[in-house]
C-alpha cells in the first residue's frame, strides 16, 4: 500500500480525484497561520490516503493535473522504497535516501513557490 497526504485547498476548484483503491484514512484541519506561503490559506485540510501500490502512476499523474499551478503546493507520497513528489504539471519519483534525486526536486519546488519551511518533506 502507498501512503500520503494531500492538502485540500492545494488542489484547483473543479477537480477530482478518481483513483481505483484510493481510501482517505484520516481528515484534519490544522492552523498554519504561522508558516503559510504567499497566497496559501492559513487553515488547511490535511487528507492522508492510501491506495494499492499499482494506483501510484495513476495517482501521480492525477495530482499533477489538480495541485494549483500558483501558491507553492505539492503532494507526496511513498511507494514502497520509492518517494513520489508532485507538482501542477511535474512528478518526482526517487529512492528514498537519494540525496541527489531529492534536492532536484527540492530546487524544483523553489522555483514553483513552496516556501523554504515546506520542503522539509521526510524520506
Amino acid at each position: 500500500m502507498l501512503h500520503g497526504r494531500i492538502i485540500a485547498e492545494s488542489l484547483r476548484p473543479g477537480t477530482e480525484l478518481a483513483v481505483p483503491g484510493l481510501a482517505l484514512t484520516s481528515l484534519t484541519r490544522v492552523d498554519v497561520a504561522a508558516s503559510a506561503g504567499p497566497g496559501q490559506p492559513p487553515v488547511w485540510t490535511l487528507i492522508d490516503v492510501a491506495a494499492p501500490n499499482a494506483a501510484a502512476g495513476q495517482l501521480a499523474a492525477a495530482l499533477s493535473s489538480a495541485l494549483a499551478a500558483d501558491g507553492g503546493w505539492y503532494a507526496d507520497f511513498r511507494d514502497g522504497p520509492d518517494h513520489v513528489v508532485v507538482f501542477a504539471g511535474h512528478i518526482f519519483r526517487y529512492p528514498a535516501g537519494d540525496a541527489e534525486r531529492r534536492a532536484e526536486a527540492v530546487a524544483y519546488g523553489r522555483r514553483a513557490g513552496v516556501p523554504e519551511s515546506q520542503l522539509d518533506w521526510d524520506d
